[in-house]
């Protein structure tokens, strides 16, 4: 998807940068980068500082930065739905009229991406994206110091005290699913994707997992 991107817009002062949100380190991320062999910059931050900084709390969300470095679109989802909490559990896949919405959400947005990046197109006027940027509460802004603080201790073998502060952290900021997935993969089980998060998910009700992004 994001290398497409980069492809079709290779004639453009326009570069993909994406980051992995790895708690478990480089290396569990290295793989994926590798396989995908991407022509654009791939950072890993285990540490979440990213999300941090920027407000994100779930993956994949998109940040357009210009070239003057001004941020003219804040953090918000990158061509993903919700369809896929529909999905047919025994076969692991989308009825095909999902399968098809899901496909079209994704090209839109990369659309898009496309016209700001050629026309302008989308770009936000700056009081306009400042009154977009996500609001850092007090409450999130200890969340991410527990975060952190957690993910010290499970790097240190201090697993029962990580688990402490990584369930702290989620309900500080229930509505960061980065952290909540991350801490799920650092279990023993290592099940991002188990029953806890479709628990979770379930219990979201009308509220959306993907929040559709408002071009």
């Amino acid at each position: 998807m994001w290398q497409d991107l980069q492809d079709c817009l290779f004639d453009a002062p326009f570069t993909v940068i994406a980051v992995a949100e790895e708690g478990r380190g480089a290396e569990q991320a290295r793989p994926w980068i590798e396989q995908a062999r991407p022509a654009y910059p791939c950072l890993i931050d285990s540490d979440h500082r990213v999300s941090a900084l920027y407000g994100m709390v779930n993956v994949p969300q998109c940040v357009w930065i210009d070239e003057r470095g001004v941020i003219v679109r804040p953090p918000e989802t990158a061509g993903s739905t919700d369809h896929f909490r529909r999905m047919d559990f025994s076969t692991r896949t989308l009825a095909p009229e999902d399968a098809a919405a899901r496909l079209a959400a994704r090209a839109a947005y990369l659309d898009a991406v496309r016209a700001w990046v050629r026309t302008g197109k989308h770009a936000l006027p700056g009081d306009e994206a400042r009154a977009r940027m996500p609001v850092i509460t007090a409450e999130m802004a200890q969340a991410d110091a527990l975060f952190r603080l957690a993910l010290h201790l499970r790097r240190h073998g201090q697993a029962a005290e990580a688990g402490e502060h990584f369930a702290e952290a989620s309900r500080l900021h229930p509505d960061s699913w980065s952290m909540f997935r991350d801490a799920m993969a650092l279990e023993p089980s290592g099940l991002a994707g188990g029953a806890a998060f479709w628990d979770r998910v379930n219990a979201l009700g009308d509220k959306p997992y993907y929040t559709p992004p408002d071009l």
